[in-house]
């Protein structure tokens, strides 16, 4: 008999989180076993990329109406007479309206959401909250499973949750698990008690899917240096260091497009910096796309401008493409990029990423031999699943 697996994730928007479980996904033996995902929100730019064997989990009536924004929610509840819903639904709104920090937003405003939340009949042999916050207090409190999974992508640290708040769900799980070696002990200092929970899965990225993605053409007509970086627009990615960065290396004579694959909630942000700066063709947002990769194998350069990272999906398939690296010096980069080896530590300011993408563009040598290194090691990781298999 198949083993019954859920996944748990608020969408398939494009991200490092949704990437990597799409990632996985593609990997798994559906022979032995049977996927559900459930989505808070049924859209992304991945949600097409979901294998055919994958079942994605209807919404209840409740959860569909607590959805809406918030006066069609109300409206559409108060019809139903829901008034339990109403009232959680308006404390929803207030708790996202009232709490600043954005981490913390989510886990104190899931006691209304969780109001809405279907509690699900189905008994699985694993369920796994693929994201931190919302999709781990899902897992723990609206599932019946044999083993409950929690999944973390990121540096606990450097996000600002609330670890009291947390501790009371991870202490609920079978397993933790982190995409690194870094991540994982940056969890366990601040979870000591956890340590014999936790596991390392790495991301997984499979060559043979990018190479053959990365074969598709796109409107780009090389005139140019030109610079890539993959990620939301979000504070996290440090983009606004990135403009400010390019606005130094243009105003110095340095002729580059820098392209941002990626979507969020900084955009109207980043576009008022762009227009500032008056890099309107030096500095170029092309939001979501759901093949970055013909992007990617054109690039000079591909630069992670981050604040801070768990394991960057997008270094790993750079990598894999050969691409010079230049990124900056967050707690985890070194899990990743061996300096002048394999890419470019620099300091996590402006004038380090200026200061880096100077060098290698005029360093052809340099850039060169980053490639040769790059191009003698595989970065496939899709023996990753084998670990995964172990803990389901």
């Amino acid at each position: 008999m198949k083993k019954q697996l859920l996944f748990i994730i608020p969408s398939l928007a494009a991200g490092g989180g949704e990437k990597s479980l799409i990632n996985l996904l593609s990997q798994i033996d559906y022979d032995q076993y049977e996927v559900d995902v459930f989505l808070f929100a049924k859209k992304g730019v991945f949600l097409s990329f979901l294998p055919p064997q994958v079942s994605v989990l209807n919404h209840s009536v409740d959860f569909e109406h607590f959805s809406l924004p918030v006066h069609s929610a109300i409206w559409a509840l108060a019809k139903r007479r829901r008034w339990k819903l109403v009232y959680n639904r308006l404390l929803y709104f207030l708790a996202n309206r009232r709490i600043g920090n954005t981490a913390q937003k989510e886990q104190y405003a899931w006691k209304y959401l969780k109001q809405a939340c279907p509690q699900l009949v189905k008994t699985y042999d694993a369920a796994i909250g693929f994201l931190e916050k919302s999709s781990t207090y899902f897992c723990v409190e609206k599932v019946n499973a044999k083993q409950k999974i929690g999944w973390v992508h990121i540096d606990y640290n450097e996000m600002g949750m609330d670890a009291t708040y947390d501790h009371t769900y991870f202490k609920e799980m079978s397993t933790i698990v982190t995409v690194s070696h870094e991540c994982a002990r940056v969890f366990i200092e601040q979870f000591p008690s956890l340590k014999y929970k936790v596991n390392v899965i790495h991301n997984i990225v499979s060559p043979t899917i990018i190479y053959e993605m990365s074969r598709q053409s796109i409107p780009l007509q090389k005139q140019m240096f030109t610079l890539l970086t993959i990620g939301r627009l979000h504070p996290q990615k440090g983009l606004d260091m990135a403009i400010e960065a390019c606005s130094r290396l243009v105003r110095k004579g340095m002729k580059l497009k820098w392209y941002i694959i990626g979507e969020g909630q900084e955009r109207t942000k980043l576009e008022r910096l762009i227009r500032i700066h008056q890099l309107e063709e030096h500095f170029i947002l092309l939001g979501q796309q759901a093949n970055p990769y013909p992007w990617l194998d054109v690039a000079d350069i591909y630069v992670q401008p981050s604040r801070f990272e768990g394991k960057a999906i997008a270094i790993d398939e750079a990598k894999i493409l050969h691409k010079p690296i230049v990124v900056t010096n967050y707690t985890t980069a070194k899990d990743q990029i061996i300096d002048r080896v394999t890419g470019l530590i620099v300091d996590l300011n402006v004038d380090g990423i200026e200061k880096g993408i100077s060098l290698l563009m005029k360093d052809d040598a340099l850039r060169e031999q980053l490639t040769v290194n790059l191009s003698g090691h595989s970065y496939g990781t899709e023996s990753e699943i084998d670990k995964f298999y172990q803990i389901v």
